[in-house]
């Protein structure tokens, strides 16, 4: 005959040994958590649960949220410089007409500047001629000017008589329309 110690036949294993020397039912014990070392991962417990590692989270969460503003505040910034890119290409379009646009992006120097460059306010072609051949000179390599400033002045030379046979053109064509 089994004493109240032994409890059912198949279940002796799960009895607590204190119930085996004192007669009295318990529970067994619940199995210790594995791992029983603190995880590294979790900011709890990391450190001995000292709370470094609540630190450590709280820094990671700051660096992420200026990396947020400082991203934000670019992406602002570049789509600022676009539209103000567009807004100035807007308004030389529409100061000027279209093949002279186009002749600025191909020489690649706008008629004000070719007219500031060679220092003359309308499109005269004498005294233009008279300004470049100045400033030749004057910037010549063997004299001791600088090549890059000649090169300059002969693309503003060149947009500036692009501009004259755009004018040529335009008159001729008024005139033409003004006979028929």
């Amino acid at each position: 005959m089994r004493g109240p110690a032994a409890g059912p036949p198949g279940r002796q294993g799960a009895l607590c040994p204190v119930l085996r020397a004192t007669g009295t039912l318990r529970p067994a014990p619940p199995p210790p958590r594995w791992p029983v070392r603190p995880s590294l991962l979790d900011p709890v417990t990391a450190g001995g649960g000292s709370g470094g590692g609540k630190m450590a989270k709280y820094l990671a969460q700051i660096i992420l949220v200026g990396a947020q503003v400082v991203g934000r505040a670019f992406v602002r910034a570049l789509r600022q410089e676009f539209a103000a890119s567009r807004a100035a290409a807007d308004a030389r379009g529409r100061s000027e007409r279209p093949q002279s646009a186009a002749a600025s992006r191909i020489i690649g120097i706008s008629l004000q500047e070719a007219q500031q460059i060679l220092n003359v306010s309308s499109l005269n072609p004498e005294e233009i001629q008279k300004n470049y051949d100045h400033l030749f000179k004057v910037n010549d390599k063997s004299v001791g000017g600088s090549f890059y400033l000649q090169s300059k002045v002969v693309r503003a030379k060149e947009r500036l008589d692009e501009e004259l046979r755009i004018q040529a053109k335009d008159q001729k064509e008024k005139s033409q329309k003004a006979e028929t």
